[in-house]
C-alpha cells in the first residue's frame, strides 16, 4: 500500500535545507564547514522584542487569540503599511500566520482550482512552485537575465498571462538575486496587470527593509491604488528584526481573502503563538534604529562578496540592491574538472564540489528555478564570508 497521498509526489524537500543539512553533517564529522546557505540573519534578535515575549508569559498571555491575531498586533501592522508604503488597511484586512510561508500558502490553497495559473518570475525563492502545485495549481516559471538585474520585464510577464492565469507572484528585494524594484520599475508592470483584471497579485515584500545606497524599495497597490481590490501584500519580522524561529508572518488584503485565509487558517494551525505575536508588535511599535545598523553590516558584505566573486575565475556577480543574497553566474566553470578530480557539468555538481573541497557550502541555482548560477547568503559574520570568498575563488583557480 502507498503511504503517501499523490500530492506529496508532486513536490520536493526545500533544497536549501538540504545543502545545510549535509554541511551540518560534515561539520559534526570534524570537517571545518562555512555556511553561505541559510535564509537568516546572523543577528540576534534585539533585546527589548525578548523582554516584551518574556512580559506576555509573566502575564499570562498563553491562550488561544483570534485566529487572524491579536487586534492589538494588527493595528500594528495596519500603521506599519500606512508609515512605510502608504497603504491604508484596516485591522480586519489584516491577517497574522505562522511565517510568510503560511501566508503564501493559505492564499494559494483557499483560491487555486486544478490547472489554475501561477506567474512566478525566476530566479524565485525554492517555495513558491511547490506551493502552488501543492494547491493543485501550475507554475508558470517567466525567466529574468542578470543582463536585466534578474527583473522582470513587463513584455515578459503580459506573454506569459493566460486565460488560466489566476496569480502573479512578485518578491522584492528578491530571495535569491537581492534584486529589487522601484516605483518606476514596477509601474509597466503594473500597467499589465490593470490590463488583466482577473489575475490576482501576491507580492512579498519581506526584506523590504534590507535595501542599500539610498534605493527606495516600493510595493504594487503604493505604485497603482487600483489593484489594490485583487492584491494580497505580504510581509513579516523574520528578516528585518531577526526573528525567523518567533514565525511571524502577515498580510494585508481586502476583506473577502483575508476571510477564506482566516478559515482555511481556522482548521489548521489557528492561531499563531500569542507570545510570538507580543515579541511581534513590540517589534514594530518600539525603536527602529537597529535596522539601519543591520543594513550598514550588510551593505559591507555585499560589497566585499560581490568584489570577491568578480576576481574569481568563471565567475561574474551582479551586485543586487536588497536582502542579504548575490546570484552569481558560473557559466565560465561548467565543463572543467576541480583540483579534487570532481567534474563541473552543472551549478549542482560546483556546489557540492565546492563544499567536499573547500567546506563552503552555497545553493545552486537550479533550487531557485534558474540554473548555471549559485546563491551566497552573506548573513554571516564577516571574518567567516571573508575566509569563505577566499576559498570560493581558490577553487575557481584549481579548476582546469
Amino acid at each position: 500500500m502507498h503511504l503517501t497521498a499523490d500530492r506529496l509526489d508532486r513536490i520536493s524537500p526545500s533544497q536549501t535545507i538540504a545543502i545545510s543539512t549535509k554541511a551540518r553533517q560534515l561539520k559534526a564529522a570534524g570537517r571545518d564547514v562555512i555556511s553561505l546557505s541559510a535564509g537568516e540573519p546572523d543577528f540576534d534578535t534585539p533585546q527589548f522584542v525578548k523582554d516584551a515575549a518574556i512580559r506576555a508569559i509573566q502575564a499570562g498571555e498563553t491562550k488561544y487569540t483570534d485566529v487572524a491575531g491579536t487586534p492589538a498586533l494588527r493595528r500594528a501592522i495596519a500603521d506599519k503599511f500606512r508609515r512605510d508604503s502608504g497603504l491604508d488597511y484596516k485591522p480586519e484586512e489584516i491577517i497574522v500566520s505562522t511565517g510568510g510561508k503560511q501566508v503564501i500558502y493559505n492564499a494559494m490553497v483557499a483560491t487555486l482550482n486544478p490547472g489554475d495559473e501561477v506567474v512566478i518570475p525566476s530566479p524565485c525563492w525554492v517555495s513558491y512552485p511547490d506551493i502552488v502545485t501543492l494547491a493543485d495549481g501550475k507554475p508558470v516559471i517567466v525567466p529574468c537575465g542578470q543582463n536585466n538585474g534578474f527583473k522582470l520585464r513587463a513584455e515578459d510577464l503580459e506573454a506569459a498571462i493566460t486565460k488560466r492565469t489566476r496569480w502573479f507572484v512578485l518578491n522584492s528585494p528578491c530571495n535569491p538575486t537581492g534584486a529589487a524594484y522601484s516605483a518606476e520599475e514596477l509601474r509597466p508592470i503594473c500597467d499589465v496587470l490593470l490590463r488583466h483584471p482577473d489575475v490576482w497579485v501576491f507580492t512579498d515584500d519581506i526584506y523590504e527593509k534590507l535595501v542599500y545606497d539610498d534605493f527606495q524599495p516600493a510595493t504594487i497597490v503604493e505604485v497603482e491604488p487600483r489593484l489594490r481590490a485583487r492584491t494580497v501584500t505580504m510581509n513579516g519580522c523574520s528578516k528585518a528584526y531577526a526573528m525567523t524561529g518567533w514565525r511571524i508572518g502577515y498580510a494585508g488584503a481586502p476583506v473577502e481573502m483575508i476571510k477564506a485565509m482566516d478559515k482555511l487558517q481556522s482548521q489548521s494551525t489557528s492561531n499563531t503563538s500569542s507570545i510570538s505575536q507580543a515579541a511581534a508588535l513590540a517589534a514594530l511599535t518600539g525603536p527602529q534604529d537597529f535596522i539601519g545598523e543591520m543594513v550598514t553590516v550588510y551593505r559591507e558584505r555585499r560589497d566585499l562578496v560581490v568584489a570577491a566573486m568578480n576576481r574569481a575565475p568563471g565567475i561574474t556577480c551582479h551586485k543586487p540592491e536588497g536582502a542579504f543574497y548575490v546570484f552569481p553566474s558560473i557559466h565560465g566553470c561548467i565543463g572543467k574538472i576541480s583540483a579534487g578530480g570532481a567534474k563541473i557539468t552543472d551549478d549542482e555538481s560546483f556546489v557540492i564540489a565546492l563544499l567536499e573541497e573547500q567546506g563552503v557550502a552555497a545553493v545552486h541555482g537550479a533550487a531557485f528555478m534558474y540554473p548555471g548560477h549559485f546563491r551566497i547568503s552573506y548573513a554571516t559574520d564577516t571574518a567567516s564570508l571573508r575566509e569563505a570568498c577566499a576559498r570560493i575563488e581558490r577553487f575557481c583557480e584549481g579548476l582546469r
